[in-house]
């Protein structure tokens, strides 16, 4: 992000956060002991904003410096995943690493030849979405099948496997910290983070 689109954007939350307290020039000139003229100018545009005004103002909107400075360009918005074959299944993470959730978003094709071992059991519940094709969720001694636009939800201290049926299945699933360390060892992602992929 160029310099002078933050500065844009840091003047535009300025204002905007302002208008959504009800306050006037004035009320934010008395709470951040920035006069109405100095305000006036940067919201506009015609003055530099000096850091210190920037750490009072932020105080008296509510807000945090880091907030109001944030970068406003497409990478904090627009992820863009990457591929990656793991134990029979295509693997497109939709969350980011630091999620601040605490899960893990992905989306996963399932091949009809998965070789799984065995059923897994750990903490937590695992949820996932059909988008293609037929899931067979096998629960302990119990095989379910799971069809296209439908959802399971399930305790993983049941025994569980997820496996595809008459072909390749998608399947969007939400992960959280117990399933991924059961099911993703080897993603080595930070032991703060979530997410769980059915194994």
């Amino acid at each position: 992000m160029t310099q002078n689109r933050l500065d844009s954007a840091v003047r535009q939350r300025i204002r905007v956060l302002r208008q959504a307290r009800g306050w006037t020039l004035e009320t934010l000139a008395a709470r951040s002991f920035v006069s109405i003229s100095t305000l006036s100018r940067i919201e506009t545009g015609q003055r530099r904003i000096a850091l210190e005004q920037l750490v009072t103002i932020a105080q008296a909107l509510g807000t945090t410096l880091d907030q109001l400075v944030e970068p406003d360009d497409d990478d904090d918005v627009v992820i863009r995943p990457e591929a990656e074959v793991m134990d029979g299944a295509t693997i497109w993470l939709l969350s980011r690493e630091q999620d601040r959730r605490g899960v893990t978003i992905a989306k996963m094709r399932i091949n009809p030849d998965r070789d799984l071992d065995g059923l897994q059991v750990h903490p937590g519940y695992e949820w996932f979405t059909v988008l293609d094709g037929v899931i067979h969720l096998q629960l302990g001694e119990r095989t379910i099948e799971v069809g296209e636009g439908q959802a399971a939800e399930f305790s993983t201290m049941t025994p569980h496997a997820v496996r595809a049926h008459g072909g390749s299945a998608e399947i969007l699933t939400i992960l959280d910290r117990e399933g991924n360390q059961a099911h993703l060892p080897g993603r080595n992602r930070p032991p703060q983070q979530g997410g769980t992929i059915s194994g």
